[in-house]
């Protein structure tokens, strides 16, 4: 999911925005975490980019996404970008002395 979020609408308010706008995020990585997974794979990560634009968009983490969707909120931002992309990852093996 690469998308631009309009925080502006003539019959919406803003605050219903914002969680439309979460909500169809935690929709999205539901639907991708249940895809199938490729041979050697063990789980569904995440890249996501967070900014104003897509330009000014930075690394975050998953579990960050509500929160910067929070304080563009805070801030009054007319829109956001965010850039959600499922990557399939493998755990890492603990070694026996931890």
């Amino acid at each position: 999911m690469k998308k631009t979020f309009a925080l502006s609408h003539p019959k919406l308010s803003y605050q219903r925005l914002i969680e439309a706008a979460k909500n169809e995020v935690k929709q999205y990585i539901k639907k991708e975490r249940n895809k199938a997974l490729p041979e050697g794979v063990d789980f569904w990560g995440f890249s996501c980019k967070f900014g104003q634009t897509a330009d000014k968009a930075r690394a975050i983490h998953e579990g960050d996404i509500n929160t910067n969707i929070s304080a563009a909120q805070s801030q009054h931002w007319k829109s956001f970008y965010l850039e959600v992309v499922a990557i399939p990852k493998t755990r890492a093996k603990r070694s026996e002395e931890d």
